[in-house]
């Protein structure tokens, strides 16, 4: 059944469907009236004697060049090829369906002069399953994603390339294959479609959409290691938490108690532990992941305005009146990117920290070394904790903030930009990073659990570890290990875990 977006009012959960999915995208019927009103004050505008920008001028410092009626359709077409420069590997098909959602939802406000045939290519595309080749740099944010949107355009109008049918052909074989046909860009609506921040946009929510899977599976992973770690759920209590009052910091302690509850190895050590207090990396797991919570929620309000944002230039405002202005500047989601970065270099901090503790058994009160069984002969986790702590420390590299870097480009025109889209197409790498960590967390952890045998966990947490021991037996002896991490990374990226511990809609979470 197809999705409908309502231009200004798309939902978060909306564009989570459209990057998983191949269903049909549409918008509300209910625009049309708005967005053929735009098109039909463009087309006016292209008709008279007065210069607009874009519409019957060149582009950028080139807009001083005045464009004859005549030449308008070839102004727009040479504007999509010339700005296809894209360079480097092609995005995801998930990608790239949300960013041609996300362009959908922002000509659907009726401020970017494009007639409805424009929307209707856009749609048959995501309809018909074919995906334009989008290389992934080229843009810094600025005047729009003008690369990598240039690349999307050039498949409507028949150039470029595409994915259909699994099969890499020129844009106009994907087209035909698929039963469509190019249109022919009108006044503006080359450069409607390539001014926006879209290509950024996207490449964000797709990381924030991962790095909160990747959060909440973090609590599972360190409710695991706790108990592995004979850890006490004490500095869970709601109140301690209520007294700070960080509704993250608050979500995360509940959820931290939820998984633990019933736990038999935490029964066993609650009076006359002689530790006193844990180590930070379990003691303030609610106070470190409700800070990435309460972060993640953040960007996630800033990424939906701009998933509902007119973001092209110029803009037809209500009064007709067509006016140039900056909605393509990509600044905030420069920023949501590198709070992003942050928030999954932080799991990965924490989640590092508690594998460390568990394979020392000078810390881990009675695990032994490396968790193996038979240590010296056998060095168990040994390596798996030095490849988190590798995966770690690259993601703490890679969340260096790029909004704070700017370069002028096209001849100083555009001489303040936001770096957007790198920034944001980091997070994707992040992500893979903090998966390998907590795959890595979760078989330390499981193994730490089994090693306390007779004692049991809870029973949630013995869930997760009968999904874990369901494709990565227990470690007893030296084996080639890269294949049970690799296994252990699918578990946390699938959200087996998190579906093992009955967390059944990690989103739901987010607002």
């Amino acid at each position: 059944m197809p999705l409908t977006l309502t231009p200004g009012a798309v939902t978060l959960s909306q564009l989570a469907a459209i990057a998983a999915g191949r269903d049909a995208v549409w918008l509300d019927p209910a625009t049309r009236e708005r967005v053929e009103a735009s098109a039909a004050r463009v087309q006016a505008v292209a008709a008279g004697s007065e210069a607009v920008y874009g519409i019957n001028t060149g582009f950028g410092k080139l807009a001083s060049v005045r464009i004859g009626a005549a030449d308008t359709a070839a102004l727009q077409r040479n504007l999509i090829l010339s700005h296809c420069a894209g360079v480097g590997e092609p995005l995801a098909a998930p990608v790239v369906r949300l960013i041609a959602a996300l362009k959908l939802a922002s000509l659907g406000r009726g401020a970017s002069g494009v007639r409805w045939c424009v929307i209707e290519q856009l749609q048959h595309l995501l309809s018909c399953g074919v995906t334009p080749i989008i290389p992934a740099q080229g843009s810094v944010g600025a005047s729009g994603d003008l690369a990598p949107l240039a690349h999307l355009t050039a498949v409507m109008i028949g150039e470029g390339e595409a994915f259909y049918d699994g099969t890499r052909m020129p844009g106009a074989q994907a087209l035909a294959a698929a039963g469509l046909s190019p249109i022919t860009l009108g006044p503006k609506e080359g450069l409607a479609m390539i001014n926006g921040t879209q290509v950024s946009t996207a490449l964000a929510i797709t990381g924030l959409l991962r790095a909160w899977n990747l959060a909440v599976t973090a609590l599972v992973t360190g409710a695991l290691s706790t108990d592995a770690a004979m850890g006490s759920s004490a500095p869970f209590r709601h109140e301690i938490h209520e007294l700070r009052g960080h509704s993250g910091q608050i979500d995360a302690a509940a959820t931290l108690r939820l998984l633990m509850d019933g736990s038999g190895i935490r029964d066993s050590h609650m009076a006359n532990d002689e530790r006193v207090q844990d180590p930070y990396c379990l003691r303030c797991q609610p106070q470190v992941m409700g800070a990435i919570i309460d972060l993640l929620r953040q960007a996630a309000r800033t990424l939906t305005i701009e998933a509902n944002a007119a973001t092209d230039n110029p803009l037809v405002l209500d009064d007709g009146s067509v006016v140039s202005g900056g909605n393509f500047h990509a600044e905030p989601v420069a920023f949501a990117a590198d709070q992003i970065a942050l928030a999954l270099a932080e799991t990965g901090s924490i989640a590092q920290r508690r594998i460390s503790l568990l394979v020392d058994p000078a810390l881990s009160f009675g695990l032994p070394a490396f968790l193996t069984p038979k240590p010296g002969l056998n060095s168990g986790l040994m390596i798996a904790e030095v490849t988190s702590a590798a995966l770690m420390s690259e993601n703490k590299q890679l969340a260096t903030p790029a909004s704070v870097d700017s370069t002028p480009t096209s001849a100083n025109q555009e001489d303040h930009v936001s770096m957007a889209c790198h920034g944001a197409r980091r997070l994707l790498r992040m992500a893979d990073n903090l998966a390998g960590i907590l795959g890595v967390e979760a078989l330390s952890a499981a193994q730490g659990v089994e090693l306390r045998a007779p004692l049991v966990t809870s029973p949630a947490l013995q869930q997760v570890i009968t999904r874990v021991r369901a494709d990565v037996p227990a470690l007893v002896e030296d084996r080639y290990l890269s294949p049970d991490l690799e296994q252990a990374v699918g578990l946390v990226e699938s959200g087996a875990l998190l579906r093992a511990a009955g967390i059944t809609d990690p989103l739901s979470l987010a607002s």
